[in-house]
């Protein structure tokens, strides 16, 4: 076991310098250079030139990656907070710490004071969509599994089917339409704060609806094909010929083998609510990290991308090294190589 995890440590390493060096390849030649898009504008090209000297701009790429990278880890200090450049630019922790993404241009602040604000806004919409999606996911998927072709499967299937088929943005302006014009008693913002009047648990109501209604019939329908697929197995049957309790046969032998295959569909979830939610945190204007990537895209905060982008590799290597570990929980005749 503690080689498994040694090893996968190693891979995720690994998969994240790959991603970082390939984001920063591309973000560095997006049109602007760091120097423009640091003094805004309306700064003249002399100022811009005698910028980018300062940060060393015109080094190889490799040369200004390991630079990025020195600055990450703490091994150098930041050269935007260099006095020498004229920028102001300053960070209370410091110009030298592990973990500086950086100051970001949009902002106008360290990337360290908006991005883990905005990813704890995001973990919250997601933790609450996540415990609705798992037990509503499994309680559909196993009904229709249970009754492979009758009137219930096909009930549930339909629903599943409609329910993933609708947009976030459709079911959003749907439910907006019904809950905060036609009947008024839900607010049609999520800003998390209760200036508006609306308390904090009225505001996520919404924005957590959407993305239950989105995606808890895609998993369903994972753990539905699962289930059929299990109740038809030999042990199985031989179970129910015996006369053993139904209950004791779904939750003592069935469930815990169909969920072997939808566990990696359920982990796959969570990289998806905390970095695929850009549509429903624009719809209720939610202060969330999907939110924050578009706009620094837009506006070309260039360590903010940088930032948001390691930071979701970093959760999606996180959910496979979780997958794996679940295989083995799920399943002891997996063996980890």
């Amino acid at each position: 076991m503690t080689k498994f995890l040694l090893k996968r440590l190693c891979m995720m390493v690994v998969t994240i310098l790959c991603a970082s060096f390939l984001v920063f390849s591309v973000c560095e030649f997006t049109p602007g250079s760091v120097a423009r898009k640091s003094l805004g504008p309306f700064a003249t090209q002399q100022q811009v030139e005698l910028l980018s000297e300062k940060l060393r701009a015109n080094d190889p790429l490799v040369v200004r990656y390991g630079r990025w990278l020195g600055v990450l880890v703490g091994a150098i200090p930041d050269p935007l907070q260099d006095p020498a450049t004229g920028l102001n630019f300053t960070d209370p922790r410091g110009a030298q710490y592990i973990g500086n993404f950086g100051y970001s241009t949009l902002h106008k602040l360290p990337v360290n004071d908006v991005i883990w604000d905005r990813l704890g806004n995001t973990a919250l919409l997601a933790g609450l969509a996540f415990l609705l999606i798992v037990p509503l996911s499994i309680v559909f998927g196993i009904l229709s599994g249970l009754k492979e072709g009758g009137v219930l499967d096909r009930t549930l299937s339909v629903i599943c089917i409609t329910f993933t088929s609708i947009p976030e943005f459709a079911s959003g302006v749907f439910l907006v339409t019904l809950f905060v014009i036609l009947w008024p008693i839900l607010p049609g913002t999520s800003p998390l704060n209760t200036e508006s009047g609306w308390p904090i648990a009225s505001q996520l109501i919404l924005p957590v609806a959407v993305l239950v209604i989105y995606d808890f019939g895609y998993v369903a329908r994972m753990i539905r094909v699962s289930m059929i697929g299990v109740m038809e197995r030999p042990y199985i049957r031989t179970a129910v010929l015996k006369g053993m309790n139904t209950r004791r046969v779904i939750l003592g032998h069935a469930l815990r083998n169909a969920m072997i295959a939808p566990f990696t569909v359920l982990l796959l979830q969570i990289n998806f609510l905390i970095s695929g939610v850009v549509v429903t945190e624009l719809v209720f204007a939610y202060p969330g990290f999907g939110r924050l990537l578009l706009e620094a895209s837009m506006f070309g905060d260039i360590a903010t991308l940088e930032a948001a982008t390691l930071i979701t590799v970093a959760i999606a290597v996180t959910t496979q090294l979780l997958g794996d570990i679940g295989y083995m929980l799920l399943d002891p005749r997996i063996r980890l190589r």
